[in-house]
Formats: C-alpha cells, structure tokens, sequence
C-alpha cells in the first residue's frame, strides 16, 4: 500500500495529493489511505458521516488528475458509472453500471441523455445529440406564430394530433397533451378533440 501521508485534523477524509478517486481517512490521527470504487471519485466536502465517493459531474478534482485504472466488465468501462447508449440521432437510452453490471434505461419520451449532467434533458440542449434526426423533426424555417414568446413557434406532429413540436430558436421539442386532448394548431394549445381540425 501506498504511504497514507499525514493527518490534517484528527479525524476526517481528506484528499490524496495526487488521485482523484483516493482519500485518507483519519481515526484518532491514524492515517489510511482508501479508495473509491472505480467510476467514482473523492468528494471532500461529503461530510464525515456520509459517503465521500461520488460519480465524476458531482466532483471538482482540483489538480488531482491521477485515476486508479478502469476495471471494465462486459459492456461497462469502469465498475461504477452513468453512461450514453446509442449515437447523435439514437440519445434517450443510457447505462448505468454497477458493480460492473450494466442496466438499461430509457429517457421519457422527447428527451435525451446528457451524459455531462447525468440527466435526461431537452435534445437540444445535450451537446452528443442530434435533436433533429433523434425527435425525427426539422423546424421549419419561416416565419413565427402569434402564440409565445418570440422565437418560440408550435407544430402538430405528424404522426399523432396528441403530440407536438415546440421549436425555440430554430430548434426542436417533443411534448405531449393529456390523453383525452389534441393539440390545436390554429390556438397552438392542446384542446378538446372536437375543436381540432382533422382529428
């Protein structure tokens, strides 16, 4: 094992020097070196009755670049972590590993993993995705409608009357009226079925 190094304070975590995802722990000024499980990284400021390992958006690593190596398991890169499934236009399944055993998730409908935030978000606003080839849906580029604010424009979608596109600057997002409406494009709300024009 490595030199545990030195106690700060009597008792407490406290960073390695030198690698991100390693800590030393102090009990009665007895220091020891320990290490996250790897995919996941030493978070000082956990508190001391917490767990201190933490996934890497959740982690400031302040010149601490040293990891241990990755342990990959099947289709897991390390043993812990949140990871895209798919390519730019294929973005609302994610993996998460654990204990080097990958599940599969998928994102609500319309939106994408954002694998920076860990967060399923709006396709255009994930820099891996696509938005226009993963929604299936380019905005058109004229004019703009009298309903919302500027730069915002609404368009049924073409597939079903309870879906619709909301496009802000030029770009696409995929929402939905409740099961017993359909979106009206003339108000550019979702409506009463009987008030919507070709449902």
């Amino acid at each position: 094992m490595q030199n545990a190094g030195s106690c700060p304070e009597r008792n407490g975590r406290f960073p390695d020097p030198s690698q991100c995802d390693a800590y030393i722990e102090c009990i009665d000024g007895v220091p020891t070196r320990k290490l996250c499980p790897d995919g996941l990284l030493f978070k000082p400021q956990a508190g001391h009755f917490s767990y201190p390992c933490f996934y890497p958006p959740e982690v400031d690593c302040l010149g601490r670049s040293s990891l241990q190596p990755a342990q990959p398991s099947g289709t897991c890169p390390h043993q812990f972590g949140y990871y895209p499934v798919g390519d730019a236009s294929h973005c609302g399944q994610f993996m998460i590993c654990s204990n080097g055993i990958a599940h599969i998730f998928d994102c609500p409908e319309g939106l994408a993993f954002n694998d920076q935030s860990l967060r399923c978000e709006w396709p255009d606003e994930v820099l891996s995705c696509n938005a226009e080839a993963f929604l299936g849906f380019t905005c058109p580029n004229f004019g703009t409608t009298d309903f919302g604010p500027a730069g915002y424009t609404f368009y049924r979608s073409p597939v079903t009357c309870q879906k619709y596109y909301l496009c802000i600057n030029g770009r696409p997002r995929l929402l939905s009226c409740s099961q017993d409406e359909a979106f009206n494009e003339i108000t550019s709300s979702c409506d009463a079925p009987e008030n919507v024009t070709g449902w």
